[in-house]
């Protein structure tokens, strides 16, 4: 096993439990449990704090002094990296791709967060991945002519070492399955670069072969999702020496909609699903379309008499973002 630098920021496990009156509303034919990485303790949780411990980990090794990353004004990703940079006495550039929200005077929720934890924010006025990258490079090199020492995250602090992390959360899983006596079958989650869910099927081929990773798509189209996934599959099954099948990353590309950060009916109707059953909260851009994933799957019978396990990934600070709808 890999020994990667590490900065930790947080000690307990997420709580992993069932959700019984939310498989009956199903009409029980799944054994529906929820991973609750959005209870992690820093600024509304999320699952992007396991990247961060070893992205930020990684950093301070290398002497850095500022940390410096991208994404849309609700990013979960940018929030974390926020919080984590304050933990670690580390400087925060956030570079933050258009739209901005509606009234420039009013910054949305997600942004208002971000400087709270006292990041510095670059708001774009377009969603181009190039004029983000070329932003990007523009903080980096003026951060740099000033003599600090800046260390870039890539977009939602995906790459193998951020995804080291998520192996970690699948050997947590599986070791709070174990001792409930719960086989997992499979574990559905949201997708969208895709470091989560390579993490989890390699920690799943260690810990639990016949555990089925199903990726529900909520950023970009499968066939663009697939390669990055199987790239990181393969460097992450090398450092823990385990074999995984070459079809191992499954992918649900039926919820996306008309696009990243739009919200769909049917995510719509899994929120009030989860909210009026279980009062568990879900945000309307990553993990409510992966939960009307998993209804769907359960209403087709693909996982009758199984033990499936959501992965709320956490972003709920989303529900207050103004989208298009």
């Amino acid at each position: 096993m890999v020994d990667l630098p590490r900065f930790r920021l947080f000690d307990e496990p997420s709580p992993l439990h069932r959700l019984p009156r939310f498989s009956a509303a199903l009409g029980d034919r799944a054994d529906v449990w929820i991973k609750r990485e959005d209870l992690l303790p820093l600024a509304f949780g999320g699952n992007k704090l396991r990247n961060l411990e070893f992205l930020v980990g990684a950093a301070l090794a290398d002497g850095a002094d500022t940390l410096v990353t991208s994404g849309r004004r609700w990013s979960n990703h940018c929030r974390l990296t926020a919080a984590a940079g304050a933990v670690a006495g580390l400087d925060v550039h956030l570079v933050l791709s258009g739209p901005p929200a509606p009234d420039p005077a009013v910054p949305g929720p997600g942004r208002r967060l971000m400087e709270i934890l006292g990041a510095t924010v670059h708001q774009l006025s377009t969603a181009a991945r190039e004029e983000r990258e070329a932003m990007v490079a523009r903080v980096v090199a003026e951060l740099r002519a000033a003599g600090r020492r800046p260390s870039v995250i890539g977009v939602g602090g995906s790459g193998p070492v951020g995804a080291w992390g998520q192996v970690l959360a699948a050997t947590e899983l599986f070791e709070q399955a174990e001792a409930r006596g719960l086989a997992v079958d499979a574990i559905v989650l949201p997708s969208a670069t895709g470091g989560t869910q390579a993490g989890l099927v390699v920690g799943a081929a260690l810990r639990s072969p016949t555990t089925r990773v199903m990726g529900v798509v909520v950023a970009r189209p499968a066939e663009e999702l697939r390669p990055a996934i199987a790239a990181m599959v393969v460097t992450l099954s090398t450092w823990t020496g385990t074999a995984v099948a070459p079809d191992a990353v499954h992918l649900d590309g039926t919820q996306l909609g008309d696009g990243y950060g739009r919200p769909t009916p049917d995510a719509r109707d899994a929120t009030r699903l989860l909210a009026r059953s279980e009062g568990i909260l879900v945000d309307p851009i990553y993990t409510a379309k992966a939960l009307a994933g998993l209804i769907a799957e359960v209403r087709a019978g693909h996982h009758d008499d199984q033990a499936v396990v959501f992965w709320h990934a956490g972003g709920v600070p989303g529900l207050f973002e103004p989208l298009d709808d």
